[in-house]
């Protein structure tokens, strides 16, 4: 029979009756990170801001199976905080340079048998990161069994959190897939409605700053967490997966041979727009595995967005090929079926087409195996690493540049593994990747630059099946910048100018214009058709014909989670401005442009109809007073 023995981090300071509290500050010295031992023995941390508490003493620990700390414990080792320095670049995103600080410091806390458990924290000036990390024998095999992390919101706060569907559940038992609508602004401590819980990234607003806590680090060997369902006195605290979401007979939870370390906790702290430019979610990703100089983002036509399954065929996906080069798109996505719809001969035959147009093919897959009931093809057909050697190199020789790969199971141990192993895979053969029906990328762009994209959200395709998605869609779409695609890639698949079968849409064509830019992913895959976009005056195609999906810097210019928001993005010397207002009533915003050194620029907006466009001419390095219809929106290029 074999024993379980519990590993909890129950005691962390002051264990040998030494110092029993710690802090450690920013570098900018605004936000500190308190570690009290409490008077029954617990370890505790808290945070604030300039003074102001963040979050109230909040549990920290967790349960392996391979070591005992639960009594005996000595603080074996403090170490001295020190500067973490780091540069790095993105192959896609808000800010391709970016320059990481924060001051680290390590705790090692060991028990009678000499075994110890580290806990490293790091504060920078946006906000906090902890993790934990064991090592015992390589012969032992360390396994998860609970974590008690927690995050006590001060009263007062509120949230806009994302349910989790529960697991088996949905289409053909696809769930969960983060395609479900946010609560917006609800009292902290609210239970989720499913006893999943709530998805990362969770935002709230504390009185004193905004928050939004999500994990990043994921080396495969750790499942994918979540809040729990339920948050007493405003206590949320880390979640696990539920049973069913791992791959055919793979784990759930962490489990690794002699070491293990969790994701990076990371809570990022300030006023909005410093949550909104934070790059925490790539700073504590792991770092590149290989330089991909050959990744190469940009913009894809896509003809299933609105023309569904159909679609899929020869001639119709030419016609999406000669439209992507006719606007100067790098990509064409070819969707479900195509194996048997097209099939390998002829996808060579498109491929070639394609690339003496200078477009690049992309084809779909389904990753399930036994785990869901779709049956979409090609289906199981990557589960190996043999498998995916066959199929990517199949894929490469013929000149296919990447793969689309859906319905993934959940955020089981096993599922994070086959992700790496797919973007590890994908890579020997330069192929770039897009995961739907997926859970949140956590970083793993930066580890693999060749993921380009990920779904993890409700989105366009929602929109096509479900009115009540074309009426909530306003709203939805000004909370995404704010939670989901903060830090992370994120297919929507936006932008149609055109009426959606069999659906009313509620936005404006100012509104889908803005998307693209507002809207973060490595391929952003267009929604609107051929005819569609013969339908827009010249100068909306022209601006849609060169949209960046790589930034030099970001800016949030003004925003409320679900009401509006408004983000300049600069290419070199170019600002990019896009700005959707997610309500029913009409907004007028005064945005600050002192920022750009362009005399003039050109605004494009909402016309007489939510079907029409007007231009026009304004000033750089002024303000700029702009009034949004509801469900409106406008992009402004200098």
């Amino acid at each position: 029979m074999k024993t379980w023995i519990i590993v909890t981090l129950s005691i962390l300071l002051g264990a040998c009756g030494g110092q029993s509290n710690y802090t450690l500050t920013s570098p900018d010295g605004d936000l500190v990170l308190t570690l009290t031992q409490t008077s029954d023995g617990a370890a505790v941390y808290e945070v604030s801001l300039r003074g102001q508490p963040v979050l109230q003493p909040s549990p920290l620990g967790i349960t392996l199976n391979s070591a005992e700390f639960t009594r005996e414990l000595t603080v074996s080792a403090v170490g001295e905080p020190s500067l973490v320095k780091e540069h790095y670049t993105m192959a896609q995103g808000k800010q391709r340079a970016i320059d990481y600080q924060a001051q680290e410091q390590r705790f090692a806390v060991s028990n009678a048998d000499g075994q110890s458990l580290q806990v490293v924290f790091r504060v920078s000036n946006d906000g906090v990161a902890l993790q934990y990390s064991f090592a015992g024998e390589q012969t032992t095999q360390v396994s998860m069994i609970d974590e008690l992390t927690g995050f006590a919101m001060p009263e007062g706060t509120k949230a806009w959190l994302q349910p989790v569907a529960l697991a088996q559940t949905g289409y053909k038992n696809t769930n969960p897939s983060y395609e479900e609508h946010y609560q917006m602004g609800i009292d902290a401590g609210t239970a989720s409605p499913t006893e999943a819980g709530w998805v990362f990234p969770a935002l709230f607003k504390t009185p004193s700053a905004w928050v939004l806590i999500t994990e990043a680090g994921m080396d495969g060997r750790f499942h994918g967490s979540r809040l729990r369902q339920h948050s007493d006195e405003g206590v949320y605290r880390i979640g696990q997966p539920m049973q069913p979401e791992v791959t055919t007979g793979g784990a759930r939870l962490a489990n690794a041979p002699g070491e293990l370390h969790s994701p990076w906790r990371i809570i990022t702290v300030g006023d909005l727009a410093t949550v909104t430019e934070s790059t925490l979610g790539t700073d504590l990703a792991d770092a590149a595995v290989q330089d991909m100089s050959w990744v190469e983002p940009g913009i894809a036509s896509w003809s299933w967005a609105l023309l569904k399954d159909d679609s899929v065929n020869f001639a119709t996906s030419k016609e999406f090929v000669d439209y992507a080069a006719d606007m100067g798109w790098q990509y064409t996505l070819i969707d479900a079926d195509w194996d048997q719809k097209i099939g390998w001969e002829k996808l060579a035959e498109l491929v070639d087409y394609a690339a003496e147009k200078g477009v690049g093919i992309l084809v779909w897959y389904n990753s399930s195996g036994a785990w869901n009931e779709t049956i979409y093809t090609p289906k199981s057909a990557l589960l190996t690493q043999a498998d995916r050697e066959r199929e990517f190199s199949r894929l490469a020789k013929v000149g296919v540049k990447g793969v689309k790969i859906d319905f993934f199971p959940g955020d089981g141990q096993s599922v994070m593994a086959y992700y790496l192993g797919l973007a590890r895979d994908a890579a020997k053969h330069q192929l770039l990747l897009n995961y739907h029906g997926s859970s949140l990328p956590r970083g793993l762009h930066r580890t693999y630059p060749n993921l380009m994209t990920m779904e993890s959200v409700h989105g366009f395709e929602m929109i096509t099946f479900m009115q009540n998605s074309a009426d909530l869609a306003a709203s939805h779409m000004a909370m995404l910048p704010f939670t989901r695609n903060v830090f992370d890639p994120m297919d929507f698949t936006p932008t149609t100018f055109d009426e959606i079968p069999n659906i009313e849409r509620r936005t404006s064509n100012g509104f889908e214009l803005a998307l693209p830019v507002l809207f973060t992913s490595g391929i952003q895959h267009i929604a609107e058709t051929p005819a569609g976009m013969a339908k827009v005056p010249d100068y909306v195609k022209a601006y849609m014909s060169d949209i960046p999906v790589l930034w030099d810097e970001t800016r949030l210019l003004s925003g409320m989670p679900g009401e509006h928001a408004v983000i300049a993005r600069r290419r070199g010397t170019d600002w990019f401005i896009a700005g959707i207002n997610g309500t029913d009533t009409e907004q007028s915003l005064t945005l600050d442009l002192s920022f750009i050194t362009a005399s003039k620029g050109q605004l494009i907006t909402d016309g007489e109809t939510n079907r029409s466009f007007t231009k026009r001419q304004v000033a750089g390095g002024k303000t700029l007073d702009i009034t949004l219809r509801p469900r409106g929106g406008f992009v402004l290029n200098f």
